[in-house]
């Protein structure tokens, strides 16, 4: 997601942390101005939704002009490098192999 926070104050003329406290705390939100000046400064791990619902009154906006969705980035998976052997030959991955039980429960534990 892509935080919008300081092009939606710039768009309601808007320009330092301190302003926008101001706004916020118009319409009843109170946060500390480190709060604020973290939302100004990068993206918000983490955002009550009451405290969302509150900034979107403070700054007359909605929710969709502070968060953007971005696609994102899948990790391509990098092939293992093959292993060569005596003679050249190329030997296949080979990995640990599971032993079965040969049915049967399991024993019980020692006492």
């Amino acid at each position: 997601m892509k935080w919008n926070l300081r092009m939606v104050a710039a768009q309601r003329d808007l320009w330092r942390p301190t302003e926008v406290l101001e706004a916020f705390r118009a319409v009843g939100f109170t946060p500390s101005l480190s709060k604020v000046a973290a939302l100004w400064g990068g993206t918000p791990v983490t955002l009550r939704l009451d405290d969302l619902d509150l900034i979107c009154t403070a700054l007359n906006c909605t929710v969709a002009d502070l968060l953007q969705a971005e696609p994102v980035a899948v990790a391509q998976s990098v092939p293992e490098p093959a292993t060569r052997v005596a003679g050249g030959e190329v030997a296949a991955a080979v990995g640990p192999v599971p032993r079965r039980r040969s049915g049967g429960p399991r024993s019980l534990p020692p006492s």
